[in-house]
C-alpha cells in the first residue's frame, strides 16, 4: 500500500484490521447479552456476521459449546480472526468465512444463533432482521447492537453524520417493533456504556491512526481519513446523551 495511493476503504481496513473490535462494544456487554439466552450449552451452531476481527466471536466461542462461523466481506479480517482461533486452540470449533451478510451462504435454519455487534445497520436493521430469520431454528436467537436514537430530541449534526454514514438511526422504540413485526419475540434490549466506545474503540482507533499518519506523513487522503475519524470522536463526546449503539435480543417464533 506504500507505493499507491490509499483509498478509503483501504484506510479502513488497514486502521482496524489490529484492532480487537472494530466499533463500539467490550467482553462485558457480549457476556451481558448472551446471559439473556436459554440453554447455550444446547447451541451446536452460532453464525457472528460482520464478525470484523472476531474480539466478540472469542468472547462467544469462551460460553458457547457449538461450532461458531464468522463472516465478513473483508478478507483481511477474516484472516485475522482465523489465526486467532488457531492461536487460541479454537480452530475445531471456530471459523472465519468470506461473505455477504445480506446474502448468507449457509443452509436456511442452520443456526441456534445468529450474532452482529455493529454490522447490521450497513446494510439495514429491518433488512438483515427479516434476511436472517430463515437461517435460524425455530426458537433461535437474534442478537445485535445497532445505533440508535435514545432521546426524543435528535440534533441535525448527529442525524445528517449517521445519514452520511450510510446509517440512518431510528428510535429504541421503533426498533423493537421492527424486531417483532420480522418475526421474532423481543427478549430485551440495553445501551452500550460510555466506557465501549472510548476505552474499547476510540482509543485503541487513535493509536493505530497515529500510525497511519506516521506512515503515510503528508498524504492528503490520509490526513482528510484521520480527521473524520477524529471529528466522530469529538461528536460523541458532546452528543452521546442523545444517541448510542444498542443491544437488541430477539427469539425466532
Amino acid at each position: 500500500m506504500e507505493n499507491k495511493q490509499p483509498s478509503v476503504l483501504d484506510l479502513l481496513i488497514e486502521t482496524h484490521a489490529g484492532l480487537e473490535r472494530q466499533g463500539p462494544g467490550s467482553p462485558e456487554m457480549t457476556r451481558k447479552a448472551l446471559g439473556f439466552l436459554d440453554h447455550i450449552d444446547q447451541f451446536s451452531l452460532s453464525a457472528d456476521l460482520g464478525c470484523g476481527s472476531g474480539g466478540q466471536t472469542m468472547v462467544l466461542a469462551q460460553h458457547l459449546a457449538g461450532n461458531i462461523i464468522g463472516l465478513d466481506l473483508f478478507p483481511d479480517f477474516v484472516n485475522v480472526l482465523n489465526e486467532n482461533a488457531q492461536k487460541q486452540n479454537l480452530a475445531e470449533r471456530v471459523k472465519g468465512v468470506v461473505g455477504s451478510m445480506e446474502n448468507l451462504p449457509f443452509e436456511k435454519e442452520a443456526f441456534d444463533l445468529i450474532w452482529s455487534e455493529g454490522a447490521i445497520d450497513s446494510i439495514g436493521f429491518e433488512k438483515g432482521l427479516a434476511h436472517w430469520h430463515g437461517y435460524l431454528k425455530i426458537c433461535g436467537y437474534v442478537v445485535v447492537t445497532c445505533p440508535s436514537w435514545l432521546t426524543d430530541e435528535r440534533p441535525a449534526v448527529i442525524d445528517k453524520f449517521w445519514t452520511d454514514a450510510g446509517s440512518g438511526l431510528d428510535s429504541v422504540a421503533h426498533n423493537i417493533e421492527i424486531l417483532q413485526k420480522c418475526g421474532y419475540q423481543f427478549v430485551s434490549s440495553f445501551t452500550l456504556p460510555e466506557k465501549c466506545w472510548t476505552d474499547h474503540y476510540f482509543i485503541p482507533r487513535e493509536a493505530a491512526l497515529k500510525l497511519l499518519l506516521e506512515k503515510y506523513n503528508g498524504n492528503e487522503t490520509v490526513e482528510a481519513f484521520v480527521a473524520e475519524n477524529r471529528d466522530e470522536v469529538e461528536l460523541y463526546a458532546k452528543y452521546k446523551q442523545y444517541y448510542g449503539y444498542v443491544f437488541y435480543i430477539g427469539k425466532k417464533i
